[in-house]
């Protein structure tokens, strides 16, 4: 299968090389030059592990040996082989993906990436080291960290903004073991870490850094079409739950609110829907940083505005990078057009897309926003009438599913993306419960423990007790000469 630009349909690589390179090189993001064909009704009768095999197979055929790659990537390393189990709390379906190694919904296709870059390196008979650069806004660095380590053949780099993340995402952070490994603070926002690591790729010369250093470039952000084709599963997966549990029978629509700051998680349901599931609308849940909100509803997307720091910090972008492959498929592939909004979004710092794109957006999605203060409000809320422990993103996609339900009046089944485990933003979770005692972020993940009797994950547990590995801290215009140093 063929991969192009989002900028150019020039220089077409086949699915393995899209996943080597992970950007392409005009800076556009690879998208495949025709959707695949998937039997549904039998991918929906299958275990997780088989479904997982048909779909990243479908849109990743040139790597081999699919099978064998999803049972490694994900046997033993989940709390079952559900990978992402649904939970129905008498009033929202919730999909939980924060079951895997390291209690957030990245590990979903981050247990996969390394097994994909790995067997597609084999295949094109590369000799060189891969060099993995990565911006998080919490959650994507520990998993591509733990993903990757020590993982023969590949080095990785994780950038986070410092002052960016909770207290527990940087402690998993900063005391990750391997000798393939580096973490490191940037001065300034998530935004400006993403920027720094596209900076990087712009000015690798045929994916090497210069200076003749012989690593290859890629990613782990989902700006990766091999982070993203993992992603779609638990959307098959969720629907697959309804049907058993006779929710919705086979061809009924269900509804999705995700909470996303860099659009690649509803991305990933939105191309489900492409792949023939049975997808209604699917709802967009922002933060304080509400441009996505603002961009569906408007047709304008302006990053011009503060970036505010909230409880839900994995949310915290202004820069959506995956909105630029939903535009090139809304717009029927029109790539010219795709390069000129993103000139003006690196220029301008704003675009306004043209009406009939705005209303094609509009029909798939719809989209709503809550600030901190109705994220507390909705945790404890959840809590006492559900019974549910929320995290500080869960209940933001909860709240504003609320709002989609009562401001449309669309009683079909909403399923709600769990995206990360509460332990992983404790002060806040705990916050929302009760007034809150002076302790550390530890100590209150012991105390919410104690409250709810919700069980701390094991890989959370003790992390405070782990050895402090990557201290380093930077500022943004020095991230090429720290990569270059390793």
């Amino acid at each position: 299968m063929f991969y192009h630009s989002t900028r150019s349909k020039e220089h077409p690589v086949d699915s393995a090389q899209a996943v080597l390179s992970g950007l392409a090189a005009d800076g556009g993001l690879y998208v495949p030059a025709q959707l695949p064909t998937i039997d549904v009704e039998a991918c929906l009768k299958e275990d997780t592990m088989s479904m997982a095999t048909r779909i990243i197979g479908a849109l990743l055929p040139d790597i081999e040996n699919m099978d064998a790659l999803v049972r490694r990537a994900y046997t033993g390393k989940f709390q079952s082989e559900e990978l992402t189990p649904t939970v129905d709390t008498g009033h929202f379906t919730v999909l939980e993906l924060f079951r895997g190694p390291t209690s957030a919904f990245k590990d979903v296709a981050l247990c996969m990436l390394p097994q994909l870059l790995t067997a597609a390196k084999n295949q094109k008979g590369m000799d060189e080291d891969i060099l993995i650069l990565t911006a998080t806004s919490g959650d994507t660095g520990k998993a591509a960290l733990a993903g990757f380590r020590d993982v023969e053949g590949v080095k990785i780099c994780v950038f986070y903004p410092e002052g960016g993340v909770s207290k527990v995402q940087r402690a998993q952070m900063v005391t990750q073991e391997g000798h393939n490994v580096a973490v490191c603070a940037v001065v300034g926002n998530f935004d400006d870490a993403q920027t720094g690591v596209k900076n990087i790729f712009a000015a690798a010369q045929n994916g090497r850094l210069p200076g003749g250093n012989r690593c290859r470039l890629s990613t782990a952000n989902s700006i990766n079409i091999g982070r993203l084709a993992p992603q779609i599963t638990y959307y098959f997966k969720a629907y697959a739950d309804l049907l058993k549990r006779g929710i919705v029978k086979m061809g009924e629509k269900v509804n999705f609110c995700v909470p996303t700051g860099n659009f690649g998680d509803i991305l990933a349901g939105w191309l489900a829907k492409r792949l023939g599931l049975p997808v209604g609308t699917l709802v967009c849940a922002s933060n304080a940083n509400n441009v996505l909100t603002d961009f569906i509803r408007t047709g304008t997307y302006d990053r011009r505005r503060p970036l505010h720091k909230t409880i839900s910090p994995s949310m915290d972008i202004l820069v959506s990078s995956n909105l630029e492959r939903l535009l090139y498929f809304m717009s029927g592939g029109d790539t010219e057009l795709v390069a000129e909004l993103m000139v003006q979004l690196n220029t301008e710092g704003v675009y306004t897309v043209p009406e009939e794109l705005k209303n094609a957006i509009g029909a798939e999605f719809w989209a709503g926003c809550c600030d901190d203060a109705g994220a507390e409000q909705t945790i404890a809320r959840v809590w006492a009438q559900n019974g549910y422990l929320c995290d500080t993103h869960t209940a933001t996609g909860w709240a504003v599913a609320e709002d989609y339900v009562a401001q449309t009046g669309d009683n079909r089944p909403m399923v709600v993306l769990s995206t990360a485990s509460p332990y992983k933003f404790p002060a806040a979770v705990l916050a929302a419960l009760e007034k809150p005692e002076q302790m550390d972020e530890f100590s209150k993940m012991e105390r919410l423990q104690n409250k709810t009797g919700v069980p701390i994950p094991g890989n959370l547990s003790g992390l405070q007790e782990k050895q402090e590995r990557h201290t380093g801290v930077i500022e943004k215009d020095k991230m090429l000469e720290f990569v270059m140093g390793l």
